[in-house]
């Protein structure tokens, strides 16, 4: 079989309502995934499960977590049905033990919206197996980093690497009345400058974090920026896929990473 590389992603998964109603940003991930290769499996790694260490999801076919309250029914009843990848789970906790990293199988963890929302728009058919990878609060930025560099071999045997987040995640100062708003310059500002940095490959600056400007109005925690640290580690040569702004301040965009 002749398989070919994939890149690296960071998707911002924006809200729940994505699901029902695309905006820009789904017809981009549709178009992307027309682009690629279709993927032996897709990894995940998704703001949407913190926990305290490095876990790997085993099960044979997860379940659906509608992980939202106060939507309409209609995205309650949505599924994801994709495959698990018991034998890619293992792959990927072998790596972790070899680079001396602790991480957990989880073999009951269903999908949290952060994976399936996306890959909806990506891969329809749920056909492509899917396993989904913590995001260890107890990690640093460069830690995070090197988890996305230990898998990224895994890109040459044609599974799709994709950190789900957000570039800015501030939900107090959304609209959500609608009426899309105008971008607020601290979104904007820092959305470009987090791009300029990745651009000109200057990612130290993007994983320290805490300095970049405006960080606390985006990311009051940091939950859905820190897959981007790990997409990062999955490629050295980035590229704006799409980029767009929902209910005013919530960023939108797509980066790949080859």
């Amino acid at each position: 079989m002749n398989l070919q590389t994939l890149p690296g992603l960071f998707i911002s998964h924006g809200s729940p309502m994505l699901a029902l109603n695309p905006e820009q940003v789904g017809p981009a991930l549709n178009r992307l995934s027309l682009n690629l290769p279709v993927p032996q499996a897709i990894i995940v790694m998704s703001a949407h499960w913190e926990s305290q260490s490095l876990e790997v999801s085993t099960g044979v076919r997860p379940e659906t977590w509608h992980d939202f309250r106060g939507f309409p029914q209609e995205l309650y009843e949505m599924r994801y049905p994709a495959p698990g990848h018991p034998k890619l789970a293992e792959t990927i906790l072998h790596l972790f033990a070899e680079a001396h990293i602790p991480a957990h199988a989880n073999s009951t963890r269903p999908r949290d919206h952060g994976v399936w929302m996306p890959l909806l728009h990506m891969y329809p058919d749920a056909s492509i197996p899917v396993v989904e990878i913590s995001l260890p609060m107890n990690m640093s930025a460069e830690e995070i980093y090197k988890v996305g560099q230990i898998l990224a071999p895994l890109r040459d045997q044609q599974v799709l690497l994709i950190g789900s987040g957000s570039i800015t995640h501030n939900l107090r100062e959304l609209s959500w009345d609608g009426n899309q708003s105008a971008v607020p310059e601290w979104a904007s500002a820092f959305r470009n400058y987090v791009v300029s940095k990745l651009a000109h490959s200057d990612y130290d600056a993007v994983l320290d974090w805490s300095s970049l400007p405006f960080v606390q109005r985006n990311h009051p925690t940091i939950e859905h920026f820190a897959p981007l640290f790990f997409s990062m580690g999955t490629g050295t040569r980035f590229s704006v896929v799409h980029n767009s702004f929902s209910m005013g301040s919530l960023g939108m965009d797509i980066y790949r990473f080859d």
